[in-house]
């Protein structure tokens, strides 16, 4: 362990937690007493602080890790992250205004309230809550997994045999997490965001100037990568004609490997904006006009992705050791250490492990949101109050955060990236619901669910028998389309079956004249902003809503 290095790492980190934990007073409510305040921040965000908010809710620690790993494993196909979060953006100009519209119409706090207003159906509003909730746990178990590859590489990983002495950083990270997202809810992850994506720009501007300068530049790093897989293609040349794939460096994707590519790239771009988290900090804003303009300026971050993925091309490169047996998301934080001085690998670690505290953060209040409005209140507490709402969204946060931790410790994280395709095969199940009903009426609510239904039973199994080199199942987010040897990201699958389910039912539902519930919203409610009838600056309990 170099001391300077976790000097600044402790200092760092250190810092941040004392934000957590002031966030409670910075815009200060009469009473944090209710999810308003304590999981939407007060619904008054403006351009700044939300454009640094969703920014670090997007770009995570899956980011720093699993982007570069992939690529450092011999697979172009990393760089999918790349072109989904620029496709993402149009999306997000033009659906998610009218969702805040609504929901700041009628008092909303998840997209499962939107739903279940829209469509009269507790049932539709449950089953997109619990596909929010389950999509969600190894989202927040993947920022865990970031936080524990780099304390490994710090060298904070006791080699003692006992489970909890061995990751006990990770379990004094978890707990601090926890005690300041139940304090201060949402305002934490905002404030501490200012930080985070501050180190961010830092390290990965400075990053991708100063390790190939030292390797001898760009040309010679993609030189380098270029020998290397063709030399591996070379010596596996038996097991690829054998048709194993996971034998092949893909560089870059050729052939129908394009479709794994891109179907990869489209289908997550459908998927990020679905998940509650995302939502959560896009209702987190003052206007209508704050969603636009953080749609046009995110993409900034999208060029800082581009720059990182090249990282995992650098470490190739700079034949980087990542341990016996190998381990890719060892990587960049093992890249840091052999090549930034001892204090600036410090500012990395804090970069990235501070990269994890703020999206696991607002995803576990998102979570805890989905639960308390959505199950608890929906079928158990139809009565309760704010106050009972509040303290029962802090308490799951905890109980999510918890799942997250054991989620990590007990399932195989070679390949992080897996975890995250996983919830987003899950997640894209609830588009046709959300975005769908956000234009138009016409989808019948039982069609819906039994396309989410079909959809989720699908991605599951077919995730499951998916085998990778180092885990007999969910092993990868990529598989053949039925009848096809054409490979195919598992979501898309899915999501097409669960739109061709919902279309046809819907068409033989409204023939039989089933009832379709009742719908809560008016066309109006889509395009109110702010200073509209209903429409207020920020949001309380003891304002009133439609």
């Amino acid at each position: 362990m170099s001391g300077v290095a976790f000097g600044v790492f402790l200092f760092l980190f250190l810092l941040v937690t004392i934000m957590g934990f002031s966030a409670a007073r910075w815009r200060r409510a009469k009473s944090m007493d209710n999810l308003d305040e304590w999981g939407l921040g007060g619904r008054g965000f403006g351009t700044f602080i939300a454009w640094f908010l969703i920014g670090g809710d997007i770009y995570t620690a899956y980011t720093f890790i699993a982007v570069p790993a992939t690529l450092f494993a011999g697979s172009a196909t990393g760089f999918f992250a790349v072109p989904y979060t620029i496709v993402i953006y149009p999306l997000v100009f033009m659906f998610l205004p009218r969702l805040w519209s609504v929901s700041h119409r009628h008092g909303f706090v998840t997209p499962a309230d939107f739903v279940e207003g829209r469509y009269g159906s507790k049932s539709l509003g449950l089953a997109i809550a619990v596909t929010g909730i389950v999509a969600t746990m190894p989202y927040i178990a993947l920022q865990l997994v970031g936080m524990q590859v780099v304390l490994d590489v710090m060298g904070l990983k006791s080699s003692s045999d006992n489970w909890f002495l061995k990751d006990l950083p990770l379990f004094v990270a978890f707990i601090i997490l926890a005690a300041y997202t139940y304090s201060s809810g949402l305002r934490a992850p905002a404030m501490i965001a200012f930080v985070k994506d501050t180190l961010i720009y830092i390290v990965i501007i400075v990053a991708v100037i100063y390790i190939p300068h030292q390797l001898g530049g760009w040309g010679h790093v993609f030189d380098v990568v270029k020998s290397g897989f063709s030399d591996f293609d070379t010596q596996n040349a038996d097991a690829i004609a054998s048709g194993d794939a996971a034998a092949k460096a893909v560089y870059p994707a050729t052939g129908i490997g394009q479709w794994a590519y891109a179907s990869l790239a489209l289908g997550s771009a459908l998927a990020l904006f679905m998940y509650p988290h995302s939502i959560t900090g896009v209702l987190s804003t003052r206007s209508r006009n704050v969603i636009r303009r953080n749609a046009s300026l995110l993409p900034a971050y999208s060029f800082l992705l581009g720059l990182l993925a090249l990282l995992g091309f650098v470490a190739v490169a700079a034949a980087v050791e990542v341990g016996d047996p190998p381990n890719a998301q060892l990587a960049i934080p093992q890249l840091m250490e052999d090549q930034f001085p001892s204090w600036f690998a410090g500012v990395a670690y804090a970069a990235i492990v501070i990269g994890a505290l703020v999206p696991a953060a607002i995803m576990s209040i998102a979570a805890a949101n989905l639960f308390t409005r959505n199950i608890y209140k929906a079928f158990f507490r139809p009565n309760a109050d704010p106050t009972e709402e509040a303290k029962v969204a802090k308490l799951v946060s905890l109980v999510v955060k918890a799942g997250a931790l054991v989620f990590v410790l007990a399932m195989s994280k070679t390949f992080a990236i897996n975890l995250q395709l996983l919830g987003g095969v899950w997640i894209l199940q609830t588009f046709p619901a959300i975005v769908a009903g956000l234009y138009t009426r016409w989808f019948h609510r039982w069609a819906l669910l039994a396309g989410w239904l079909a959809g989720m039973i699908y991605g599951t199994v077919v995730a499951y028998n998916t085998p990778s080199p180092t885990q007999a199942h969910f092993g990868g987010s990529v598989h053949n389309f039925p009848g096809t040897e054409t490979p195919i990201y598992i979501a898309v699958t899915a999501f097409i079956l669960n739109l061709v389910i919902a279309v046809v039912l819907t068409v033989v539902l409204r023939v039989a004249k089933v009832p379709d519930g009742t719908d809560r919203t008016r066309l109006e409610d889509y395009t109110a902003d702010l200073g509209d009838t209903g429409v207020e600056a920020e949001l309380g309990p003891e304002i009133p809503v439609h």
